[in-house]
């Protein structure tokens, strides 16, 4: 029952009598490829520091970067400081595009629920998630530039076709979630900013239209399209850091929760906000599009002086883009904190009736009642209206549309990547667009159509609850491959990076399923609790299926039931295949 998901490749440097000799050994494994120093398969270069070779196919060489890659960004030569400016700007960019993930509109929900329940107290969380987020960030990036490829295709090279499949699907339902978020968060924004004049469903379609339009943008200039996603960020930026200097929080609370690894009388509600919080911030898709991103400058990767300077400087530009990102997020976490937290419907209501006439529409938004005030995206930027000025609630909708709008087009990127990583697509660039478009947004436009405006909050902790049980299918196979010598050399993870990468990801992986546990709890019906219990036993199958894998590439040799000890006892490491 094995065979079926024993990877079909081995890649590894050894001896030709050693290698008839893994043949004979080894029955279940299907193709064994001898790696040159310098040799090139189907058009993607294999040497001493990418020791992977593509799945023979005569059609992968016809185009080697059909996407985002229409150019590459090149690196200023003789260049001897140990930092250079003018390097760290050339490898400006895939940084900044994968940190729009963190600021997509589900983040910037979780934000302002997190301030509006838990005031200051859950910014620690925010921080240690950020930080979390680098350092999984560093491994993606890592693996496109060690190998030349990214995690998609780095799967389907060392995966099996059952798991490999398994996990497309897996990371296509990741996208689709994240792009329901995306794509309503815009059509809400648009809705806030006409007043209620543009219904859902057509903010939907705007959406979908512009997207489309602003995606060509990189047939301009691949560093256009980066500027581009720059003036978004900075949009971001100022109209989130509008609404912080409107308020005017309290700077002591601000630092102390940031700083302070703790909840004072905080409950059940705060514990499943900070788990949300964790949710929200690393997204499994941003895994593989970082990965992909960092393809686009002009890396020598037979040159490890090259590799190392490109690791590096792909770190510190990840760091400065996810300390920005970091900021918004803090910007949007304290204006509801200052301004919202333990209010009551019933103080909303007031204000409504005391500056706004009685029949005004957003009225039947808050219950007469004394509850804790609950919000989201939508009611967040009514509350801001109501208490600052309309300037307050327009500004926000800016922010909310820039944010949606950005976090699209990346989230566009992610899965044209994925598809084409996994399924080795070779068609034009509008076919895939439209394919990878029509399966994200096709869900997206029916709910917007069944759906009213004011009542999306269900539907979004049921998309983060999906984005949640998808993690390990990005971070596990992360961990897995760039440990591996065979396929990262001399950049594989240390001791202290596996121990500690595994560590994280076993940390971040228990408080998503946390998060998961907790959400079907809340639905009280037998009915979920049966289907969630198959799916549940299917879902920890596959999940100890990579973990077996990746304890082998960490070290864990016994588990390979001896095969990979006696590859060991050979080529002195772990395959590429294993």
């Amino acid at each position: 029952m094995l065979e079926a998901f024993l990877p079909t490749d081995v890649k590894t440097r050894v001896s030709l009598v050693h290698l008839s000799l893994l043949i004979r050994s080894s029955s279940y494994l299907f193709s064994v490829d001898l790696l040159d120093d310098s040799s090139q398969d189907n058009g993607v270069q294999t040497n001493q520091y990418s020791s992977i070779a593509p799945a023979a196919s005569p059609v992968a060489q016809e185009d080697p970067f059909t996407t985002y890659f229409e150019e590459k960004v090149p690196i200023p030569e003789n260049v001897n400081q140990i930092f250079s400016f003018r390097k760290l700007w050339a490898f400006t960019g895939p940084g900044f595009l994968m940190s729009i993930a963190y600021l997509d509109p589900g983040n910037i929900e979780s934000d302002l629920q997190s301030g509006a329940v838990a005031g200051f107290k859950l910014l620690w969380v925010l921080l240690g998630s950020t930080i979390i987020g680098l350092l999984l960030q560093r491994l993606a990036a890592r693996l496109g530039v060690v190998t030349g490829m990214h995690l998609a295709e780095v799967c389907n090279r060392q995966y099996p076709t059952v798991p490999r499949v398994i996990l497309w699907l897996m990371i296509e339902l990741a996208i689709i979630g994240s792009d329901m978020q995306e794509v309503i968060g815009c059509a809400i924004a648009l809705n806030l900013l006409s007043v209620g004049r543009i219904p859902l469903w057509g903010g939907v379609l705007i959406t979908i239209t512009d997207t489309f339009v602003f995606l060509f943008l990189d047939k301009y200039g691949l560093r256009k399209l980066e500027a581009f996603f720059g003036f978004l960020i900075t949009v971001m930026a100022v109209s989130f850091g509008y609404e912080y200097v409107l308020v005017n929080p309290n700077q002591g609370g601000v630092l102390k929760g940031m700083f302070v690894p703790y909840c004072a009388g905080c409950g059940s509600q705060q514990l499943e906000q900070a788990v949300g919080i964790v949710g929200a911030v690393i997204m499994p898709h941003n895994i593989y599009l970082h990965s992909a991103l960092v393809k686009s400058r002009e890396v020598d990767r037979k040159n490890k002086k090259d590799v190392k300077e490109a690791n590096k400087y792909f770190f510190i530009e990840s760091a400065i883009a996810l300390f920005i990102s970091f900021l918004i997020n803090v910007f949007v976490v304290a204006v509801f904190a200052q301004a919202f937290y333990n209010k009551t419907n019933m103080d909303v209501v007031s204000i409504l009736l005391k500056y706004l006439v009685s029949d005004y529409p957003h009225t039947d938004l808050f219950p007469l009642n004394n509850d804790t005030l609950q919000v989201d995206i939508y009611k967040g930027g009514i509350v801001l209206g109501c208490f600052f000025g309309p300037a307050a609630l327009y500004i926000w909708a800016i922010g909310i549309l820039a944010a949606g709008q950005s976090s699209t087009m990346t989230g566009t990127y992610s899965g044209q990547f994925v598809m084409e990583g996994f399924l080795n697509l070779r068609w034009s660039r509008f076919a895939r667009v439209l394919l990878t478009r029509s399966i994200a947004i096709t869900p997206t436009l029916l709910v917007a159509i069944f759906q009213d405006v004011r009542h999306l909050t269900g539907m979004n902790d049921f998309l983060n609850v999906l984005q949640s049980m998808q993690l390990p299918f990005a971070l596990i196979p992360i961990l897995t491959f760039t440990s591996l010598t065979s396929i990262m050399n001399d950049f594989a993870n240390g001791l202290v990076w596996k121990i500690s990468g595994g560590i994280v990801i076993l940390m971040v992986c228990a408080i998503n399923m946390y998060f998961v546990v907790v959400y079907v709890t809340s639905l009280n019906s037998v009915l979920y609790y049966v289907l969630a219990g198959f799916i549940s036993v299917a879902y920890l199958c596959f999940i100890l299926y990579l973990v077996w894998h990746c304890l082998i590439a960490l070290g864990v040799s016994c588990l390979d039931f001896g095969t990979c000890v006696s590859l060991l006892s050979l080529g002195g490491h772990i395959p590429s295949s294993f």
